[in-house]
């Protein structure tokens, strides 16, 4: 695989994670984590991923200022300039914003895959291939693009892709966007063959994205646009401090994606796992003959089916007749839920709130 000078990326790895409450904490999230004990965090494990294939002085993590000394721990190679800090958070498409106008001061021509910090993927040499093509792709035209991941489940938790007609070799014209829809429309899509996973993972020509932001979000670009050269200076951060609460909370997919006319899709089958809930970490994990689920620390179970336990190293679980239960332990939370309303998650974590104070966020 070759390293070309004009292609970055940009990881993002501002968020809460507060669907993987109580280990993921608003001073920990889960990108910070080690979920499966290799030794590294899903963030690490990210950049690891795209410097087989991006020069590693191109790779930027955008987060939030509250994470700068973790991501610096974590990720020495990077050089300060590489971490953009932002001081609110206010969703994907203002943190693509800045890291485009970012990355063009450095490089005009540069080609960008965006990627979220917590993903999984399983079948890595096959993924990182089709993002060498979806560049050069990018590179050629003004085009916005996306990978699709081929669907193995009506799954609810995902948004979908519906395809239309093929540009070439395995990219497709968008035809549709689909929030997070419900079983039964979920299982429309799959039987169709239409419909494929939407993977949050984006690329574009930063010349595209940027002009695409700037007609269909422009009291965005405004905002992060100053109309000199702030970016790469000095004065970048202080811009962006002054500047960045006051941009609109939207996402990328709802901002460009799902209006811009010239969004395409890759399509892939990756092993791929957002790993946004409880239940896709029990999908990902090895079980034993009874579908349970045991991370990091010891069980002995009676009679119990289908349940996730997830406690310290040093915790013995002893359960007795459990079926398709979550149990979550993490410094000074215990956590006992169906497995199946894990939605309620946040629930509980705005009632903890509310209630207890930050003590136990």
């Amino acid at each position: 695989m070759t390293n070309s000078k004009d292609n970055f990326c940009v990881i993002m790895g501002g968020g809460i994670g507060s669907r993987f409450w109580p280990f993921s904490r608003k001073t920990l999230p889960k990108q910070f984590l080690d979920f499966f004990g290799t030794g590294r965090s899903l963030l690490q494990q990210t950049f690891d991923r795209f410097k087989k294939i991006i020069p590693s002085e191109n790779i930027l993590v955008v987060t939030n200022d509250l994470y700068a000394n973790l991501v610096r721990e974590q990720l020495p190679e990077l050089g300060e300039g590489q971490i953009l800090l932002e001081p609110t958070r206010r969703n994907t498409a203002p943190c693509i914003a800045w890291a485009s106008y970012h990355i063009r001061a450095l490089n005009p021509n540069a080609n960008i895959v965006v990627a979220p910090s917590d993903h999984l993927i399983l079948k890595e040499a096959e993924f990182l291939d089709a993002v060498e093509k979806g560049l050069a792709f990018v590179a050629q035209s003004e085009k916005l693009l996306t990978l699709g991941i081929k669907p193995n489940r009506p799954e609810t938790g995902y948004g979908y892709i519906q395809i239309a007609e093929k540009e070439s070799e395995n990219f497709y014209k968008v035809k549709t966007f689909t929030e997070k829809p419900e079983l039964e429309l979920a299982k429309v899509f799959v039987e169709s063959g239409e419909f494929y996973w939407n993977s949050g993972l984006f690329m574009w020509n930063v010349n595209t994205i940027i002009k695409a932001g700037e007609m269909l979000l422009p009291e965005l670009a405004a905002k992060l646009e100053p109309g000199k050269d702030f970016y790469g200076t000095a004065d970048e951060k202080r811009f962006i401090d002054e500047n960045f609460p006051a941009c609109p909370n939207v996402s990328i997919d709802f901002g460009v994606m799902e209006k811009a006319e010239n969004v395409y899709v890759s399509l892939g089958d990756f092993g791929w796992s957002d790993l946004g809930t409880w239940e896709s970490l029990y999908e990902l994990s090895p079980k034993d003959a009874e579908g349970n689920a045991t991370l990091k620390c010891h069980s002995m179970l009676y009679n119990c089916k289908n349940n996730i336990l997830a406690l310290p190293p040093d915790k013995l679980v002893v359960a007795e007749g459990l079926e398709d239960y979550l149990i979550a332990e993490s410094e000074n939370v215990l956590l006992i839920c169906k497995k199946d309303e894990e939605h309620t998650i946040r629930k509980y974590v705005n009632d903890a709130q509310i209630k207890l104070g930050d003590k136990y966020i």
